[in-house]
């Protein structure tokens, strides 16, 4: 089963533009920079973009339907999210969950299948689309819900999940899945549920592999396709280890990470890879994994990455790697 074909499967890039920047995720972006940006995108030949309520208070998908709406039906791949609802609220905050500047909403927690439902029209509502290509259910995770998280993961098999698949019959939606950041709950609904696509946040990168031993053999044998966001693990495997002051997963990097990617750099430098393009090239090599999707938020990242993608990498790199234990032995590589 694929989703992503045809609408990036025909440039050939395995590259789509994730949108939590163009809702002001740490910093703000204009909105002359954010549809820059969605245009070189296009441009480069991107055709699969994503967005949440989430990313700004529904700032992102505004600025990406604004983009996006004028281009041909069928000719892009636009995924949203279920999970949170906005309100609006004048008096809500300008920043909000680490993004800045945000529209005047607040959100809520809402799996149920009217809530559900609710979502998905207003997120077309904000992109001013017809349907969306892919609606994931947005972190249902115990580190996200904590104690709740037994009966959050209840409700998205007995009511978020049955849904969506009365959206995908009615047209509204394309593929259904999960975006997190947790392999625990990905493989927990897998044992009571279908689903057509999955978005994978920083579990398995050049760094972490926590997806390679269970989850990802699991979506290739169910034909579940794999997009790839948070690559660079949000930041470190694209600034380097840099003195100690790089981040993994938003916060700043434990010893362990800054060691281990300290090893990895050296092995880049021994053959002259630059650290960004291992990173994406590794992620790309798994037969699970259809596309990378890239928080980019300037013009300049989104043309490195496509540098770094087609920047050549001999085998002897991967080997060595392996040979200071650095990736798996069964990690698949370029």
């Amino acid at each position: 089963m694929t989703f992503f074909c045809p609408p990036w499967a025909g440039s050939g890039l395995r590259l789509g533009l994730g949108g939590a920047p163009l809702g002001n995720l740490f910093e703000p972006v204009s909105d002359g920079e954010a549809h820059g940006l969605v245009e070189a995108a296009w441009a480069s030949g991107c055709r699969s973009f994503d967005t949440a309520p989430h990313y700004g208070q529904g700032l992102s998908e505004r600025r990406l339907g604004d983009a996006l709406r004028g281009r041909p039906p069928g000719s892009f791949m636009l995924s949203s999210k279920v999970g949170r609802l906005l309100a609006p609220d004048a008096a809500a905050p300008r920043a909000q969950h680490g993004y800045v500047d945000v529209l005047p909403f607040r959100q809520r927690w809402d799996y149920s299948a009217a809530g559900t439902r609710r979502s998905v029209e207003d997120s077309l509502q904000r992109l001013g689309l017809a349907r969306l290509g892919v609606a994931y259910v947005h972190d249902p995770d115990a580190a996200t819900h904590g104690a709740n998280a037994p009966q959050v993961l209840r409700q998205v098999l007995d009511d978020t999940l049955p849904a969506l698949r009365q959206l995908q019959k009615e047209g509204l939606v394309g593929a259904i899945g999960l975006g997190t950041n947790d392999v625990d709950v990905v493989l927990q609904v897998l044992r009571e549920a279908d689903l057509d696509v999955l978005m994978l946040a920083g579990r398995y990168s050049l760094l972490d592999h926590g997806a390679l031993a269970e989850l990802l053999p699991q979506c290739t044998a169910r034909g579940v396709r794999v997009a790839l966001g948070g690559v660079f693990n949000s930041g470190i495997l694209a600034t380097g280890a840099r003195g100690g002051a790089a981040t993994f997963d938003y916060a700043p990097a434990a010893g362990q990470w800054l060691e281990r990617t300290a090893q990895i750099e050296a092995v880049c430098g021994a053959f002259a890879v630059p650290l960004r393009a291992a990173a994406l090239q590794f992620a790309l090599a798994h037969p699970a994994v259809d596309i990378v999707m890239l928080g980019a938020r300037k013009v300049a990242e989104w043309n490195d990455a496509q540098a770094m993608l087609r920047h050549p990498v001999a085998p002897e790199f991967w080997a060595a790697l392996r040979a200071q234990g650095l990736i798996p032995l069964e990690a698949p590589t370029p």
